[in-house]
C-alpha cells in the first residue's frame, strides 16, 4: 500500500485555486513530497493547467520519468479534473464525441508513464443525475473495453451516488479495469455510512481519498468532520484492501505546506497500519 498525495497540496494554492494543476511550481513538489514521507502523488490534469501540463508532450514526461526517478517519488495515477470543467454527460453527440476522444487521449498519455489509473470523477456539475446519465456513462466507459486492456489503465470512477445506484451501475460496467475510487470526505457529506458503501460494492474499491467534511458542508482537517474513519478502515480492512491512499486533505496555512503534509501523514499512517499484516 502507498501514501500519496493530491497535486498542489505540497505548494501554496495558484491563482486562488483550491485544487488544480500548479502550473509555476509543479516541479517542486516532489523533493516535498519526498520529505514528507510520501511515495507518490496523484497528479492532476484539468482545463485550468492544460496548457502547460508535462503529461500532454513526449519531453514533458520524460522530465517526468527523471523526477519520479531523482526523487523516488512515483505518479501512479491521474486526477481528471478536466472533465468536472467539460462533462461527460447531459451535452450533444458531437461535443459527446470530442470529450470521450479526449479521455481516450488521456489513458494512451498515461500508458508512456505507466500511470495504473486515472480517476474520473462525476460529481458536483459533472454528478450522475437520471438513468440517462446512467445509460451514457455505461455506454461510454463499455466503449473503452478494448483501449483499457491496450493500455492497462485502470478508470476508477468517483460519484455521488447512493451505494444502490453505484452498485447498479457497476454492474453495468463489468470490465476488471473499472474501479471505484472511495473519496472519505465526499461520503461524509453525503450521509454515507461506510458499512453500507463497501457491502454494496466494497470489492469494486481501487483507489481511497482520505479527505473528511462535514455533513453537508466542506472540507475539513483531519478528524473534525463527519467522516468514520474507524468504520471506513474497518471496512477496507474485511475486503482485503491492498490500493493506494490519497490525501486530498483540507489546506492549512499558505507556506506551511510540508508540515501540514507531514501531520496528515502521521495521522493517516495510524489507520493504514491497521490494514497491514502483524
Amino acid at each position: 500500500m502507498k501514501l500519496g498525495i493530491m497535486q498542489g497540496r505540497l505548494v501554496p494554492p495558484e491563482a486562488q485555486r483550491f485544487q488544480c494543476f500548479p502550473k509555476s511550481r509543479w516541479r517542486e513538489e516532489f523533493p516535498l513530497a519526498a520529505a514528507a514521507g510520501l511515495n507518490t502523488i496523484e497528479w492532476i490534469y484539468d482545463a485550468y493547467g492544460e496548457d502547460t501540463n508535462p503529461l500532454a508532450t513526449d519531453s514533458g514526461i520524460d522530465e517526468l520519468k527523471s523526477l519520479c526517478a531523482r526523487h523516488c517519488v512515483q505518479v501512479e495515477s491521474v486526477c481528471a479534473d478536466w472533465f468536472m470543467d467539460f462533462p461527460l454527460i447531459r451535452i450533444d453527440e458531437a461535443t459527446a464525441q470530442d470529450r470521450w476522444q479526449r479521455l481516450r487521449w488521456l489513458m494512451k498519455r498515461c500508458a508512456l508513464l505507466s500511470i495504473g489509473r486515472v480517476v474520473v470523477p462525476f460529481v458536483d456539475a459533472a454528478a450522475i443525475r437520471t438513468p440517462a446519465d446512467v445509460d451514457v456513462v455505461a455506454t461510454g466507459i463499455n466503449s473503452l473495453a478494448g483501449l483499457l486492456d491496450e493500455t492497462q489503465v485502470e478508470l476508477h470512477l468517483e460519484a455521488a451516488l447512493s451505494p444502490a445506484d453505484f452498485a447498479a451501475l457497476l454492474a453495468r460496467l463489468p470490465h476488471p479495469r473499472v474501479r471505484v475510487n472511495y473519496d472519505s470526505g465526499n461520503s461524509a457529506s453525503l450521509g454515507y455510512r461506510p458499512e453500507d458503501e463497501f457491502s454494496a460494492y466494497g470489492a469494486r474499491v481501487g483507489s481511497v481519498h482520505i479527505k473528511d467534511r462535514k455533513l453537508g458542508a466542506g472540507t475539513v482537517p483531519l478528524g473534525e468532520g463527519d467522516a468514520d474513519f474507524e468504520a471506513l478502515f474497518g471496512a477496507l480492512a474485511r475486503t482485503d484492501y491492498c490500493g493506494d491512499f490519497i490525501l486530498q486533505v483540507a489546506r492549512g496555512v499558505d507556506g506551511d505546506e510540508l508540515d501540514w503534509a507531514k501531520k496528515n501523514v502521521a495521522t493517516s499512517l495510524q489507520w493504514i497500519r491497521l490494514l497491514q499484516p502483524s
